[in-house]
């Protein structure tokens, strides 16, 4: 790790000091699990959707539905246009550095634990089983109502696909593409009359761990929380 776009990811990375990596308690998860088809039409106006955009942090303990996470995740990273395989978000090039995770806290008939999304069958496949609502949370700076949350999206970033074609200014393109799914994730959000809230503050190697990523050839970039809004 040589290049000076590298050199600042690893610099400005947030770390605990002297204590060590997670300890989890969990066990590596398998399986496939389909999700709902998503919706493309109804729903609430987009003009309304982005006059009622906030960040919320607190979350009604009710869970999140498997619809509604389909929706959410499909919105941000999801396929819209088959033939070219163009996606809900804009990416740099239409290469797609960005990869979706999302820690299942309470979601109807999903077992918790952390869960990739496979955006050409629009399904989950299980990474991680079990409780992770106090790591995440630990990881994301103590920020407890992660662990109040639905679900938590992290997405992750393979630089090479995009550095491949831009070099070391695809770093810049990287940062932008996860800003651009987290946008359509806050609007989903809303449309669903759920709370969202977007955390760019965490120990990078506790979520890279907790992903079973290396963070180097792919590695932690953006966090948001999901849940159900209090009434």
């Amino acid at each position: 790790m040589d290049s000076i776009g590298d050199r600042y990811h690893e610099y400005t990375k947030i770390r605990r000091g002297a204590r060590s990596g997670l300890e989890l308690k969990v066990s590596r998860g398998s399986g496939i699990f389909s999700l709902p088809e998503p919706l493309r039409s109804g729903g609430m106006g987009l003009w309304e959707c982005i006059s009622r955009r906030r960040s919320l942090r607190e979350y009604s303990p009710l869970p999140l539905t498997q619809q509604e996470l389909s929706q959410l995740l499909w919105a941000s990273q999801g396929i819209t246009e088959p033939y070219f395989r163009l996606r809900a978000a804009p990416s740099a090039g239409a290469l797609y550095p960005l990869e979706t995770y999302v820690v299942v806290n309470h979601v109807e008939g999903l077992e918790r634990g952390v869960y990739r999304y496979l955006v050409e069958e629009h399904a989950l496949e299980m990474k991680l089983r079990g409780d992770l609502r106090r790591t995440i949370a630990s990881a994301a700076l103590e920020q407890e109502f992660l662990a109040d949350a639905g679900v938590v999206f992290v997405w992750t970033a393979v630089p090479e696909r995009t550095k491949s074609r831009y070099g070391e200014r695809g770093w810049r393109y990287i940062y932008k593409d996860a800003a651009h799914a987290c946008a359509n994730l806050y609007l989903a959000a809303v449309a669903l009359e759920l709370g969202c809230c977007a955390i760019g503050a965490c120990f990078d190697d506790e979520v890279n761990q907790l992903l079973g990523i290396d963070g180097v050839t792919e590695t932690v970039v953006y966090l948001a929380s999901v849940g159900r809004r209090l009434r």
